[in-house]
């Protein structure tokens, strides 16, 4: 089977207007706690640098006011963005999946490229996507061309240098 397939600006984008924002639950608790070390630890003790450096005066010049300001930006820009991330989240748990023959979200997928190189990647929500550890968007092109295929299953995906046909080695639900 073959399936195709400004300062105040340093928040990244709320991410593709999908509806969907599906997340493991390890990849939830990480967005929970970077929002819950941002509003306890994070801010108030940018707050605190701001008061001290606005009483020393002229603030024009002042570093520490002009550096924790911007900073204080960032921090309230990070947490409007995981505020609505968070809102919108969908947790999908990959070990509830009970038809573990196909490939879904959560799976952790081992394919072969053309050269005969195994790879394994694991597909994961947009939030929690790092590709040097292997784990990948559920909407990249390859965990797009992946899903629903089985183990043997040959699958084309499109990659900088053309199409590549990948071949799903096996398949796990962690």
């Amino acid at each position: 089977m073959t399936i195709s397939d400004d300062d105040e600006d340093d928040a990244p984008a709320a991410g593709p207007a999908r509806g969907k924002n599906y997340i493991t639950p390890e990849g939830l608790r990480r967005l929970q706690a970077e929002e819950l070390h941002l509003l306890r630890t994070e801010r108030p003790k940018v707050v605190e640098v701001v008061s001290w450096a606005a009483g020393n005066g002229d603030r024009s010049e002042n570093g520490d006011y002009i550096y924790g300001k911007k900073r204080l930006r960032q921090i309230d820009g990070r947490l409007r963005f995981l505020a609505q991330r968070l809102k919108i989240a969908e947790v999908v748990d990959p070990c509830r999946q009970t038809n573990r023959e196909q490939v879904f979200f959560g799976a952790t997928v081992t394919y072969a490229d053309g050269a005969g190189v195994e790879k394994t990647i694991t597909i994961v929500g947009e939030d929690e996507s790092d590709f040097a550890l292997g784990r990948v968007s559920w909407v990249s092109p390859i965990a797009r061309a992946l899903l629903k295929a089985y183990a043997g299953d040959s699958v084309m995906i499109r990659t900088p240098t053309g199409r590549e046909t990948i071949t799903v080695v096996a398949i796990a639900y962690d």
